[in-house]
């Protein structure tokens, strides 16, 4: 055995318990890993029904994806409205952690928000609260940064009418992850919400599913890939659907995790098992952590499978 590397013991049909003894309550947000030190980011829920002015941004903390520990509240001062899905990335240009954020000053009037910290459990502070999009009400979305260190945000427009409505798109940030630049890909599909955005074997992979608020019987997961963030993108399968046309994992997408291994980058499927809680207690809904993804030769992803419980070996 190499005591050089530690092993991750994952498991998803029980709770995850933090140091203090305490369920983590930390939904619809994404798993990062800054400085030897894995961050998972999310919006706590714990009594709600999930649609109130009571949802909070959170963050723990972990060196081996098992003993947690939390921060607190992420947000200085937010305003009042009703918060979900925090993501973050590191901006290499200004040496910030970069948080967007998806809130409704009222249900549903869909903005992006911005806020900046020096560290990246926080606090951090907000630099703009409404970022203008070519999307006139932006919902669901997610954070790419490219090798190069260009930023992109992923997000579905949900006004609209009809089969436009939920469109998902692609744009080009701004040099310090504050702004869009405007520059967008072509629409990739309609009525479709939680994507996530990573790269492998010099492909850009877009992943989302169907329009599933809070749904126990899960989404599926349709896989876009293009040479660049922009596209043009094609579509490349559907991984959470069985022969038959049945969910595979009864859940609903967050992020896609890129982790170093002894054995090289794999991509773990993260995703939030709502209704999964036995004690009626919302922010007590389970999270799945997939095995590594298992790509084809045609860069195509294997159908997902429900692990129950697997390790992952870290550095």
């Amino acid at each position: 055995m190499d005591d050089r590397f530690q092993t991750a013991a994952i498991q998803n049909t029980r709770p995850r318990i933090d140091v203090d003894g305490n369920v983590i309550d930390c939904h619809d947000g994404c798993l990062r890993r800054f400085g030897g030190r894995f961050y998972w980011f999310g919006t706590r829920y714990g009594h709600t029904d999930g649609f109130t002015p009571a949802n909070v941004y959170t963050c723990y903390s972990s060196s081996d994806l098992m003993s947690w520990h939390q921060h607190g509240s992420l947000l200085i001062n937010p305003p009042p409205g009703v918060f979900y899905r925090p993501y973050v990335a590191f901006n290499p240009n200004t040496a910030k952690y970069v948080l967007w954020f998806n809130w409704y000053p009222k249900l549903w009037e869909g903005h992006l928000g911005v806020a900046l910290a020096d560290q990246p459990e926080g606090p951090y502070d907000i630099v703009n609260p409404n970022v203008r999009l070519a999307g006139a009400t932006p919902g669901d979305h997610n954070l790419f940064v490219d090798d190069d260190g260009t930023g992109y945000v992923i997000y579905t427009n949900i006004a609209g009418d009809g089969i436009d409505r939920h469109a998902m798109t692609v744009e080009k940030l701004s040099p310090d992850f504050t702004a869009s630049t405007l520059e967008r890909s072509e629409t990739l599909d309609r009525k479709v919400e939680a994507p996530a955005m990573f790269k492998r074997g010099g492909l850009c992979y877009v992943l989302f599913g169907n329009t599933c608020c809070f749904c126990p019987h899960g989404a599926d997961v349709r896989v876009f890939a293009a040479e660049k963030p922009l596209g043009p993108y094609r579509q490349l399968g559907e991984i959470n659907r069985d022969d038959a046309g049945t969910i595979i994992v009864p859940a609903q997408q967050t992020d896609v995790f890129q982790l170093q291994t002894p054995d090289g980058p794999v991509h773990l499927w993260l995703a939030d098992l709502w209704g999964s809680r036995i004690d009626g207690i919302k922010g007590h809904d389970l999270q799945y952590w997939s095995s590594p993804l298992r790509f084809e030769s045609d860069g195509s992803i294997r159908r997902l499978v429900f692990d129950k419980e697997h390790s992952l070996r870290l550095f």
